[in-house]
């Protein structure tokens, strides 16, 4: 059965009504509840990314999924993404297998490059060396996995001779995702170490991934990976209101501030119109706003056209009140989720 999950930045962005901004540490305890709720109501999975910008509240994601694993029971806690080109693989792995302890064998690491570059010169690594960095990262932190006893040999990392590395994770198979948005290469690599992949889909419709998600499937099987381990999951932006056209409104604000700070940095990005906003809700675009229903039936589209394991709503990109995205939260565990779960069981028992 496909997860179905929330991703978050913890965003920071002026309010449209009060033009207030929730401050850092506010919004950080914000997502703790929502952490919560989104156990309560059933979820899947729920991942924050690291940043390292006045507009996302959090660097360190996982002291805030720390702190949702103890007072929730079934949800599982990722980081989307850990910035592992400028972090220490060792403390990576210690921290998520520390939430694993704290979760009792619900944490997961996904990875990635990073798509803001601040945390570069900020650790003291320079982006020349953004790929290397990367992939020899990933391949130390994958030998810390294999066993407690470390032996490495490093140019970006250090070497280190046959030390232990603890805590061990709880579960026996501890999950490691890479997050990519959407290049060949990257698909590649990944399906070639036999890792579950995620894919960013932003500022296109689903369909046009589909031959990368059908050539890491492709390249992962060649390589002799199971399907069981390499999932592809799916992070999109969303929101959900009871209120079909009120969801439309009062989504574009927030979209717009965000894409438009993002937009003075990547010469490639441009401040977004209303009719840009509008053209992405269709399905030649990837974001799924709307009540219940619509976004329903948004996600079953995405899933059935990438044939996914795992799809995570990125609720939301910008700030929206607090009551507001505890309420989407709530409309997408206990209305959302059960129609795209029961389209799917009853998919499969047609199947049979």
């Amino acid at each position: 059965m496909v997860e179905l999950g929330i991703s978050t930045f913890g965003e920071t962005t002026p309010l449209e009504q009060t033009g207030e901004v929730y401050s850092h540490d506010e919004r950080i305890r914000q997502l703790v509840k929502e952490i919560e709720l989104a156990d309560a109501v059933g979820l899947d999975v729920y991942g924050i990314g690291e940043h390292h910008r006045e507009d996302f509240a959090v660097s360190a994601p996982e002291i805030v999924l720390a702190a949702g694993a103890v007072n929730t029971k079934q949800i599982k806690l990722t980081s989307a993404v850990s910035i592992l080109s400028s972090m220490d693989p060792v403390r990576l792995y210690q921290q998520y297998t520390t939430i694993d302890a704290l979760s009792n064998g619900r944490a997961e690491i996904m990875a990635g490059r990073g798509s803001f570059t601040e945390s570069f010169p900020l650790f003291g690594y320079d982006l020349k060396d953004y790929e290397e960095l990367f992939d020899e990262k990933l391949d130390m932190l994958l030998e810390i996995d294999k066993a407690t006893n470390l032996k490495w040999e490093g140019k970006f990392t250090q070497s280190v001779d046959n030390k232990p590395v603890y805590p061990r994770p709880v579960q026996d198979d501890f999950p490691i995702w890479v997050a990519t948005g959407g290049h060949v290469e990257s698909s590649i690599k990944i399906a070639k170490l036999g890792l579950p992949i995620v894919y960013a889909i932003i500022g296109t419709a689903p369909k046009h991934f589909k031959p990368l998600v059908d050539a890491y499937r492709k390249v992962a099987r060649n390589a002799g990976h199971s399907p069981e381990k390499t999932k592809v999951a799916v992070h999109s932006w969303g929101w959900i209101a009871d209120d079909h056209d009120k969801a439309v409104a009062d989504y574009f604000h927030p979209t717009k501030v965000m894409t438009d700070n993002i937009a003075k940095d990547r010469p490639h990005w441009s401040q977004m119109t209303k009719g840009q906003y509008l053209h992405s809700l269709t399905d030649a675009g990837s974001t799924i706003v709307g009540d219940p229903q619509h976004v329903a039936q948004k996600i079953i589209q995405t899933i059935e056209t990438l044939d996914l394991d795992r799809f995570f709503l990125h609720l939301p990109i910008g700030s929206m009140p607090h009551e507001d995205v505890l309420r989407a939260i709530e409309l997408y565990g206990k209305e959302v989720a059960p129609i795209v779960r029961n389209y799917f069981a009853n998919k499969e028992s047609n199947k049979a």
